[in-house]
């Protein structure tokens, strides 16, 4: 298993495909494959795709620490850093997309193009409220509870009837690789304390912020937000795909992000 030492800790990465270098990095999950994986059939002809799970999920260590979307962004950029990638393209969905913002922002000669895939700028009463909520599952009433909860806000009602047996068997492998609850705790105390606002205003890499018209997580203004931040950026609203998006309408979402990020 191909794992990257970052100092304090091991990120677990996969890469394929040929090409200057494509970040796709992880919402909240934190698990990169998984997440992925009708962008990386579909990017690999074109690019170096690597992904990885972030610290404290999937394969990567399970720190105990205290998490924040800047430390998470070091972490993207560390292992950057260990696989000799100067600059790369970045597509970012959610908290992936929290990252984002700070890595285009702070260090804008890592960035080639930059995709904000579903995400927000600062969390506002909606945000914070919904993850409250989803916090308080997890630690009442444990790791089953909290990820059939999430099933229903991330992916629309007619993907969640069309594909009940692929998502429980999706279900029942993530729950056998869970982070431990406080661990989950703190990474959503992590995205609604995030503020991309002074990050914002530093980007130079050419952006694309698309979003699912239906999603419930990061609903639409959120990304009209971003955009009104984010004047240069190509902003694509897709009809429908929930937060999830990538995943439950790949054919459309990546008929927005390849051409972007081929600068056709």
């Amino acid at each position: 298993m191909p794992k990257a030492d970052i100092g304090d800790g091991e990120i677990y990465y996969e890469k394929v495909g040929s090409g200057p270098a494509l970040m796709l990095v992880p919402g909240l999950s934190g698990v990169g494959v998984a997440g992925w994986r009708p962008q990386i059939e579909a990017f690999a002809p074109h690019f170096t795709v690597i992904t990885h799970d972030h610290r404290g999920c999937g394969q990567s260590t399970h720190s105990r620490i205290t998490y924040s979307v800047d430390q998470m962004a070091a972490d993207a950029l560390k292992l950057m850093d260990a696989l000799g990638i100067k600059q790369a393209h970045y597509v970012g969905h959610s908290t992936g997309g929290a990252m984002g913002q700070i890595i285009a922002g702070k260090h804008p000669d890592r960035i080639g193009r930059l995709v904000l895939s579903a995400t927000w700028r600062v969390a506002d009463p909606f945000f914070k409220l919904q993850f409250k909520v989803r916090k308080r599952s997890l630690l009442d009433s444990g790791v089953e509870a909290y990820a059939e909860a999430a099933a229903l806000a991330l992916y629309p009602p007619a993907y969640i009837r069309d594909h009940a047996d692929q998502l429980e068997r999706e279900r029942q492998a993530g729950l056998a690789a869970a982070s431990a609850p406080e661990i989950t705790a703190s990474r959503i105390d992590a995205i609604c304390a995030f503020d991309g606002t002074p990050h914002l205003k530093s980007i130079r890499a050419p952006s694309l912020i698309v979003v699912a018209e239906d999603d419930t997580v990061t609903p639409r203004y959120l990304s009209d937000d971003l955009k009104a931040h984010l004047r240069e950026a190509q902003y694509e609203i897709l009809p429908r795909g929930g937060h999830l998006v990538p995943r439950a309408e790949p054919v459309a979402y990546n008929a927005v992000v390849l051409p972007f990020l081929r600068g056709e």
